[in-house]
């Protein structure tokens, strides 16, 4: 990865002074943000989140979240703004522009409630301002950012388990790039995002990937180009979810995730190790549908 130096500015210094970013040993053993080969990036930390931006792009490649159940907060968004990062020029973000006048939502990669928690509540409330920065949206369909109740459910899942459970719980989440993806006032929209959970099971690393896809609603969006043909892909609907094998989400997207790979527990990833990309994909209904080789629920 070329990372990028961030300049020092005076408005970089006031308004995000003493970020520390995501935790890479959040879990107790090193799980770092993942890398982009090859291309220009800038590693940008917040409270209990980094934001790992494609200039090029205008857009995160991947954001690291950690999230510790036992401190969760129900903190209310009233009153928040979206901004612009000012440690990045504004020609290397995506801001209000891209989601004026139109049906295009500001979609949050770190979910607000998820990075909600913290030993005190000042703690939690400027987690929950850190993540309505415009680094950390990405252009989603009004209605496919609005209808998303298996992809928020899913995280919603895993967030009550690891809080029910008192455990730690590490998400990477980030949009999957392609040639595709329409571009819109300047910037490419992507039809696909991913999402990679990682966790300690008896003392050891595991991790679960998922995909969810925006391309019918993209569609049908006036002032939008229509999306182009994905031939690797599955049929995909309105709102449909996958749960995937994490190297699937390493080949479409260029980030170094070889230790999650390696920690998959998905049992058809770990079986069939060279099948072809999107062909061992789960359709998810409910997070029931998950399919592990452990029960999720259960407590080391």
């Amino acid at each position: 990865m070329d990372e990028l130096l961030l300049g020092p500015g005076p408005a970089a210094a006031r308004d995000l002074s003493g970020r520390s970013g995501f935790d890479a040993c959040f879990l107790g053993v090193p799980v770092p943000v993942p890398t982009l080969a090859g291309v220009e990036t800038v590693l940008l930390p917040y409270t209990h989140f980094s934001v790992l931006m494609r200039p090029d792009k205008r857009l995160a490649a991947v954001t690291a979240l950690g999230i510790d159940g036992a401190k969760l907060m129900n903190l209310d968004r009233s009153g928040i703004q979206w901004r612009l990062d000012p440690r990045l020029g504004e020609n290397q973000q995506t801001g209000e522009r891209v989601y004026a006048r139109n049906d295009i939502d500001r979609g949050h990669l770190v979910r607000r409630a998820s990075a909600v928690w913290g030993e005190t509540r000042e703690e939690a409330a400027r987690a929950n301002e850190d993540t309505f920065h415009y680094t950390n949206a990405a252009p989603q369909a009004a209605k496919f950012n609005q209808g998303l109740g298996l992809w928020l459910g899913l995280e919603s899942y895993l967030q009550e388990n690891a809080a029910g459970n008192g455990r730690r719980l590490v998400v990477f989440t980030g949009p999957i790039f392609s040639d595709t993806d329409p571009v819109y006032r300047g910037v490419s929209i992507p039809l696909r995002y991913f999402k990679v959970a990682v966790f300690l099971h008896h003392g050891g690393l595991a991790a679960t990937g998922y995909v969810v896809d925006q391309t019918p609603e993209l569609a049908n969006l006036p002032d939008v180009p229509r999306p182009g043909a994905i031939d690797e892909a599955p049929p995909l609907g309105p709102f449909r979810t996958f749960q995937v094998p994490v190297r699937d989400i390493a080949a479409l997207t260029g980030l170094d995730l070889d230790p999650l790979v390696a920690a998959d527990r998905m049992p058809v990833a770990r079986a069939l190790t060279t099948a072809p990309i999107t062909s061992t994909w789960r359709r998810l209904n409910s997070p029931l549908d998950l399919d592990l080789d452990f029960d999720l629920n259960a407590t080391d």
